[in-house]
């Protein structure tokens, strides 16, 4: 057994399966959702805040947290479970998703990735070996190697080059790993479904904690996605961890699951929270594609409604919510934030039952 990773149990109608991923700050039951504290904080929650909704883990960004507050910063506190008091398990990205969107301010060689910094155009060299020091510096639980993100309508000849390069990087990632961190690949490939299973079988051969799934959140289709997780279900370790990585709807969640996916992260509920954007459960069933909905709370429909927001104190209702957001005050966002992120945990716990009873 990986003691690391477990799994529990495969559908025997689809490919779900649920499992644990077991670390130093703690066990997460798969498969799961990571909300995202990109600086080290999720938008407009403390680190109590998502503690009391229930999420064993979060996601930071590397990049980021690289540049602000810095590295000495981070070695003086100890890592980042101690600078922003998080007691949970701590998923931290390679950062190469943030420097190679600075499309007009880095260049890409063998070596690195070489950026201008969006604060103060600084320059800077992100190598595999700088992203993995940055991860081991933040204490993270799972780091993941530094990868090229390939954006979508990528050439053939494109895809070759960066794939040979994320490899190369990856076994770069590999040889300065520690101990006390998981380590996490990436397959790339676009769309393509050959180059993925190529790229994944050479992942395999220098042997990962577990295995990502990128560049599907970057313009590719939602039928495109679900092709390539589908030829890449076969292919990757069984007693290892799949993540999804970036955006999905919920409704897309469920069906990345069945695909045989364990991990995911997005900045929706965040983001959209910010916006007005609720999302709320229609029924509990989540087999059916029609579970949740999403209301806009700034419609005016909502200026007299007594309807309670489920945001985990139960307590406001959505005529509340909408006036707080009518004069932009900044605890509208904070209390649909907190329901939001609280719909995307409740809605991996529903998948879970659903695969423990057999219904997904």
């Amino acid at each position: 057994m990986n003691k690391k990773f477990e799994l529990f149990k495969t559908s025997e109608t689809s490919n779900a399966r649920y499992g644990i991923v077991r670390t130093e700050h703690g066990n997460v039951p798969t498969p799961f959702f990571m909300p995202i504290a990109t600086r080290g904080t999720v938008k407009t929650l403390t680190s109590e805040d998502v503690e009391q909704l229930g999420s064993p883990i979060i996601l930071s960004n590397t990049y980021h947290l690289y540049l602000r507050p810095g590295l000495d910063v981070l070695r003086a506190y100890g890592g980042l479970h101690q600078f922003m008091s998080w007691n949970g398990v701590l998923l931290t990205d390679s950062g190469g998703y943030q420097v190679f969107s600075l499309s007009k301010m880095r260049k890409i060689t063998d070596e690195g990735a070489l950026f201008a910094s969006h604060i103060d155009g600084s320059k800077h060299m992100l190598t595999p070996e700088l992203s993995m020091e940055i991860q081991q510096v933040i204490g993270s639980d799972i780091a993941m190697v530094l990868d090229e993100c390939t954006p979508a309508g990528s050439s053939h000849a494109y895809l070759q080059n960066s794939l040979a390069r994320t490899l190369y990087w990856a076994k770069r990632c590999s040889d300065v790993r520690v101990s006390t961190q998981q380590v996490f690949s990436i397959v790339q490939g676009g769309i393509d479904t050959s180059m993925r299973i190529d790229h994944a079988k050479a992942l395999m051969e220098i042997g990962f904690d577990g295995y990502a799934i990128g560049g599907l959140s970057v313009g590719e289709k939602f039928e495109d996605a679900c092709d390539v997780i589908s030829a890449l279900d076969p292919i990757l370790p069984k007693d290892k961890p799949r993540y999804f990585m970036g955006g999905a709807q919920p409704h897309e969640i469920v069906e990345y699951v069945k695909r045989g996916i364990d991990m995911f992260d997005c900045v929706l509920p965040t983001r959209n929270a910010r916006h007005g954007l609720l999302y709320r459960f229609v029924h509990d069933d989540v087999s059916r594609k029609d579970f949740y909905e999403t209301i806009h709370i700034t419609n005016e429909k909502y200026k007299m409604s007594m309807e309670i927001l489920h945001d985990g104190s139960e307590r406001y209702t959505l005529g509340y919510i909408r006036h707080l957001f009518s004069v932009a005050e900044m605890t509208g966002q904070r209390l649909v934030t907190l329901a939001n992120v609280k719909f995307y945990l409740r809605l991996m716990e529903l998948i879970r039952i659903a695969i423990d009873e057999g219904r997904m």
